[in-house]
């Protein structure tokens, strides 16, 4: 059912190493505080995509639910008057409702879950952009962008806090209730899930608008971290979020995952940029380095498939 954590722990390890003996402000609580407000969105956003590759789907959408999320909040806020709170309930909606047409493209059209999320990224990235003729929306009040700013009690922010709480209760989901595990069964085999009495179907709908509904959490922390919202939002930050599951030990095939795994990815992958930029690497060389290590962990995966 889980996917192993040891070999990302132990590369997570290695990397601080490194980092560490490269530069003086690597080991800082300063500098792991910064990492941690870094990866909160990505997080977010991973959890969702552990679910649905789990179940042996994936969801190329998430970075454009993100972006429609954020700019239906705002544009609900700022133009239609709404209170911020309720603007906020509603891009968290909104990210759920495009997680559902995904789902149900899947399981009613029998679209491929590439397929099928690759359209709702276009549709949703275009609604983004639609919505307010292509213009961000600036000027949140201090309270919300405090959510992402102020540290209480010296650490953690409300959006660092939020997600590490989402973290927990999606671990001890997959890991302890029935539910959960199905899952696991779903991405294994849904024949034979079904067979089993497990409403396939249903899974996968939830499966999909959970997703969503977290890539709408991500928008709200991703506005109160930039005090505005942008539809340009989240551009490819859904090759991140795949990256962080596979590389903490989920299988694309399905079957394989863990919310354990899961945050060391995650945790990887803000290590790798935060440390790059301590040590003046280039953004650009910077995606040449995700991008080889996105290829290791898939090739290890897939070794691991083949011996067993």
């Amino acid at each position: 059912m889980g996917g192993g954590v040891a070999g990302p722990l132990i590369g997570l390890i290695l990397l601080c190493v490194g980092f560490s003996l490269a530069s003086e402000y690597f080991l800082s609580l300063r500098n792991a505080l910064n990492i941690l407000d870094q990866v909160t969105v990505l997080g977010i956003l991973a959890i969702g995509m552990t679910m649905v590759i789990i179940i042996g789907g994936i969801d190329l959408s998430v970075g454009s639910v993100l972006a429609l999320s954020m700019m239906m909040m705002g544009w609900l806020a700022k133009t239609a008057g709404l209170p911020l709170p309720a603007a906020m309930v509603l891009g968290v909606a909104t990210g759920a409702a495009c997680g559902l047409v995904s789902g149900s493209l899947i399981t009613f059209a029998r679209l491929p879950p590439f397929i099928a999320t690759l359209a709702v990224m276009s549709v949703a990235r275009g609604l983004a952009n639609i919505l307010t003729n292509g213009q961000q929306i600036v000027g949140y009040p201090s309270w919300f962008t405090g959510l992402a700013t102020v540290r209480h009690l010296g650490f953690f922010s409300v959006t660092v806090t939020v997600f590490i709480l989402l973290m927990i209760a999606a671990g001890i989901f997959l890991r302890y209730r029935a539910t959960g595990r199905n899952l696991f069964a779903i991405g294994g085999s849904p024949e034979v899930a079904r067979l089993a009495g497990i409403d396939v179907r249903r899974y996968t709908l939830v499966t999909y608008a959970a997703a969503g509904a977290l890539a709408g959490v991500a928008a709200v922390t991703m506005a109160a971290r930039l005090n505005s919202s942008q539809p340009s939002a989240g551009l490819g930050i859904e090759l991140d979020t795949i990256a962080a599951v596979v590389i903490g030990g989920a299988s694309l095939a399905g079957g394989v995952g863990s919310i354990a795994g899961t945050l060391l990815g995650v945790l990887i992958i803000g290590v790798l940029r935060n440390g790059l930029n301590l040590v003046g690497v280039s953004p650009f060389f910077q995606m040449v380095v995700i991008g080889s290590v996105i290829a290791l962990a898939v090739t290890f995966d897939t070794l691991g498939r083949n011996r067993r």
